[in-house]
């Protein structure tokens, strides 16, 4: 198989399924979490031909890969900018409240969300209304004020990459 059509089958069969509601994985464990991790080392092992000895940060750097936790960040940090555009389902977008200071703040126009407050520690804080606006608020400014999605996803894919593959 070429190189080209196996990395579609690759994106198709196993890349797809790692990305299928992978923002549900939010607040996973570590441990639960590297058996994803797992998976697309295999996957990038395979596509390049790496052997398993061979260290895979290279590897993922090289593809342009986010690692799994990264990859459950920037899938939330979409959906919460679809749903502040009004590109998201409601139910979704009711969860996500505006900061608004109670008085004049240079921070009132920094595009912030309001942290919803969480009873149970482990479980509480890895809901959406909660985990969501935790996430969007740590992200640079110019990322959150991105015009459109393209803008918004290459500038957080980068910003993500950098965290994720410091040079």
């Amino acid at each position: 198989m070429k190189g080209k059509d196996l990395e579609t089958v690759i994106h198709a069969f196993i890349t797809s399924r790692l990305d299928y509601c992978n923002a549900l994985y939010f607040g996973l464990p570590q441990s639960q979490l590297a058996h994803l991790q797992l998976v697309q080392n295999a996957a990038a092992r395979l596509l390049t031909g790496k052997r398993r000895q061979e260290h895979i940060t290279p590897v993922l750097s090289s593809l342009h890969w986010l690692p799994i936790c990264f990859r459950i960040h920037f899938k939330m940090l979409l959906l919460v900018f679809k749903s502040l555009h009004g590109q998201a389902p409601l139910y979704i977008s009711e969860m996500l409240q505006h900061y608004s200071a109670p008085r004049s703040l240079r921070s009132a126009d920094k595009g912030l969300l309001c942290v919803a407050r969480s009873r149970l520690k482990n479980k509480g804080d890895c809901a959406f209304a909660v985990a969501a606006p935790r996430l969007w608020n740590a992200l640079p400014p110019d990322i959150r004020s991105a015009p459109t999605i393209s803008t918004f996803e290459s500038r957080l894919k980068t910003y993500l990459y950098t965290l994720a593959f410091p040079s």
